[in-house]
């Protein structure tokens, strides 16, 4: 089951440094391993470099390269150029994200329009390019990775990037309204807590630098006892880029052990 052979999946933010593994990574990872070839891109050049090399280590048609999906003209080239390398293009994750913190009296108009960019707008432009060729080749899988926040205040002052996760998702939904007749399906994977290398950024943003202290606090947060990680939400993104989910879409799979149904 859930196998991708014969699939190409085009993966942004595809790149974590280091031994860790955050959710682009991971979701890159496990779909090679399923069977698709996957074309990932990431802003650090190095991070999609760093997964290139190991998938290509186990064996994977993996392709990276370095692209801004906040700029229309990247997103445009990084598209053809999955398309010159592969030949296809049946599933779209548009994993890249950021968290900044502030409400609207503490946060800069700079900062509130850059968490729109970073978490919708790039998401709507991969969307704008990717769905007609997905739509002349008769379907494919778009995964938005959003997050409990755009669902509940989830315990962090990150307005913007809560409205803009909120928003990824209405946009998901509605957009699988406009495109289920052309066999393009479009659903949201919302993660919850999740222990991954972005742990170690967050506790500075919104701890002060307190890691185990926030990683603590985290665990306790959830219902399950521990945060969840990378794999986690990479299991629920081959699960919608399979034919087994072939009949879902303009949905939410939520991973998050619990915390928003304990939170309502």
């Amino acid at each position: 089951m859930f196998r991708l052979d014969g699939k190409v999946a085009l993966v942004t933010g595809c790149g974590t440094l280091g031994e860790g593994w955050g959710n682009g990574k991971a979701s890159a990872a496990l779909l090679a391993r399923q069977g698709a070839a996957v074309f990932g891109c990431d802003l650090d050049a190095d991070a999609a470099l760093h997964t290139g090399r190991l998938l290509r280590e186990e064996g994977h048609a993996i392709q990276t390269r370095q692209a801004d999906v906040c700029n229309a003209a990247q997103v445009q080239a990084l598209v053809q150029d999955c398309l010159a390398t592969f030949g296809r293009l049946d599933i779209l994750v548009n994993n890249v994200g950021r968290s900044e913190p502030g409400d609207p009296v503490s946060m800069t108009e700079e900062v509130w329009q850059e968490q729109l960019q970073v978490n919708l707008t790039s998401a709507f432009l991969c969307c704008k390019h990717v769905i007609p060729v997905m739509k002349a080749a008769g379907g494919g899988s778009i995964i938005n990775i959003s997050s409990i926040a755009g669902l509940r205040y989830a315990g962090k002052p990150q307005v913007g990037y809560a409205a803009a996760k909120a928003a990824l998702m209405q946009m998901t939904a509605t957009t699988a309204v406009i495109y289920a007749a052309h066999g393009v399906r479009l659903n949201s994977v919302v993660p919850g807590l999740m222990f991954t290398p972005l742990v170690q950024r967050l506790a500075q943003k919104y701890a002060g630098g307190d890691y185990e202290g926030f990683v603590a606090h985290r665990h306790r947060q959830v219902p399950a006892g521990r945060m969840g990680d990378a794999w986690d939400v990479a299991q629920a993104v081959v699960f919608l880029a399979s034919d087994e989910s072939r009949y879902i879409t303009g949905q939410q799979l939520v991973v998050d052990g619990g915390i928003t149904q304990a939170t309502r």
